[in-house]
């Protein structure tokens, strides 16, 4: 990597603490920094350089996947890092921060390299552009690039002229949105499985895949959010981009060796051939939800409507699922569902990928078919590749059972989300962010939702607290014959289903089935 200056917005901020220290420093532990690098922090806190990078380091002891027995690696990663007093509004300020990283990259013999982070909220992105423009900061004789995290405007209006006045500072080769799902470590594989594996670009379509379940399953509440979350909701939130996004990367089709170019041209060809849907007709596609009191882990919790600080009679949105239709070439006639929701009985984020029915002539077995085939995308809490094939227990009667290949196993230590990305945006690569061309088609599409629900064209479902979110999600499925994967069932289920349901809770706790590995 090229030696630069990493500007940071926001130096002080919660995200700065549990997040961007320790990727830093787990990047420098695998030695995955520039071997000349400078980080300028900036706040409005009275901070000197001494008690900002002892900050650093608290930071890195509560928050680090990792430690270092040796004080001199660690003495040696917080040299790199001085403060600055910055009023976000205040144009002198910029002047007096141009004027200190020509001087540290004068003093280290920096190129003119800088990468602008604004860890701050949303409505400081555009005045921190401008006066990064103005300011002459951006006029460098090296790259100059931008990192910003979401949300990316509140609905299509709004991302369209916050994306106009940050073009104006920065191109769009520039700017990188941090999408935090994107760097997880299991979509990332997920993409080199797809680019490297024949049988499984072979498979990848219409004709072997039966359907397509995206889960990101939350135990917690609104938590000290409630002032953001009750005028944003689970579409804003969590499916307008990190489910979309999820979506963009399990469609696509990519050849091996895939430029990030070629990845944004693909994605925004998944979002393009993504149905539309109408704002009279969202009910059919989209389940509205809301947590009522109910109880986790064996505890009592509140309902939504009593949170602290949650308006009266709120008819806002902690729950979301919805069937999308993919209309092309690969895709046709495969429902992609998606859900994301709070206070749902278990933390879970997965892809499950289900293959087409396998029929049976065997009068052993009941009904003539097997279970399908799935490939199970574990990112949270655990994180695993699984290919759970069907095979015949030879030391049994011979009845057809689910194999597990563990394509890539659990329990293996990974980097972070944001130490893939950081290191990413520091080396220019953008392929696992979120372009504008993919943001405004995602906003596009689900701007009929946000009408929708605003003239409550669509029901708000109540769920209780430690469910898997209300009924309708269910039959969203059952209507189609499918059922979703992995969710717990405690009531009683028919012979049939009980073989169906025997093996679902968690792919990587079945110690009865075989396993291999490779």
């Amino acid at each position: 990597m090229e030696p630069m200056t990493f500007v940071l917005f926001g130096a002080t901020g919660d995200l700065a603490k549990r997040k961007i220290y320790p990727a830093l420093f787990n990047l420098f532990l695998d030695r995955k920094l520039p071997s000349s690098f400078s980080l300028i922090g900036l706040g409005r806190r009275e901070w000197s350089d001494e008690s900002f990078r002892a900050n650093v380091e608290q930071s890195i002891r509560e928050f680090s996947r990792r430690q270092s027995n040796d004080p001199s690696l660690m003495k040696q990663f917080v040299e790199a890092f001085r403060y600055h007093v910055l009023d976000i509004g205040r144009q002198e300020d910029y002047l007096d921060l141009k004027h200190l990283i020509e001087q540290c990259e004068e003093e280290l013999h920096l190129p003119q390299n800088r990468l602008f982070y604004l860890s701050v909220g949303p409505e400081h992105f555009q005045p921190i552009a401008m006066n990064i423009q103005q300011s002459g900061l951006g006029s460098v004789n090296g790259w100059k690039r931008l990192v910003i995290e979401k949300p990316f405007g509140h609905d299509l209006q709004s991302a369209r002229a916050l994306n106009e006045k940050l073009s104006q500072a920065f191109t769009e080769n520039e700017i990188f949105r941090i999408d935090h799902y994107l760097g997880k470590p299991m979509v990332q594989k997920l993409e080199a499985l797809q680019q490297n594996n024949l049988v499984i670009q072979g498979i990848w379509n219409n004709r072997y895949i039966a359907n397509v379940q995206i889960t990101a399953n939350e135990t917690v509440g609104v938590e000290e959010r409630a002032g953001y979350y009750d005028h944003v909701g689970a579409l804003r939130d969590m499916f307008q981009n990190h489910m979309l996004q999820l979506l963009m990367m399990t469609a696509i089709q990519l050849p091996r060796e895939s430029g990030f170019d070629e990845v944004r041209v693909k994605k925004k060809r998944v979002m393009k051939a993504l149905e539309p849907l109408q704002k009279q007709n969202v009910t059919a596609s989209v389940i509205r939800g809301q947590y009522t009191a109910g109880s986790m882990k064996g505890q009592p919790v509140a309902g939504y409507v009593d949170e602290p600080g949650i308006m009266a009679g709120t008819m806002n949105d902690t729950f979301i699922a919805a069937k999308l239709q993919i209309d092309d070439y690969y895709w046709r006639g495969v429902p992609f569902y998606i859900r994301t929701g709070k206070r749902l009985k278990e933390k879970s984020t997965r892809i499950v990928i289900e293959f087409k029915e396998q029929f049976i002539s065997s009068p052993s077995e009941k009904h003539g078919r097997i279970e399908p085939n799935l490939l199970v995308i574990e990112m949270s809490p655990n994180e695993s590749i699984t290919l759970q094939l069907n095979s015949k227990d030879l030391s049994g009667e011979g009845e057809v059972k689910p194999v597990h290949i563990d394509i890539h196993p659990a329990g293996e230590e990974l980097p972070e989300a944001y130490e893939n990305l950081i290191r990413d945006a520091l080396a220019g690569d953008s392929t696992f962010f979120a372009h504008w061309d993919e943001v405004e088609l995602a906003w596009a599409w689900a701007q009929p939702i946000l009408e929708a629900f605003e003239e409550n064209l669509v029901p708000l479902r109540l769920y209780e607290a430690g469910t898997y979110g209300p009924p309708e999600s269910d039959e969203l499925l059952s209507q189609d014959g499918y059922h979703w994967w992995f969710d717990a069932k405690e009531q009683q289920t028919t012979e049939g289903e009980e073989k169906q349901y025997a093996y679902h809770k968690n792919i990587n706790t079945v110690a009865s089935l075989p396993t291999k590995s490779f």
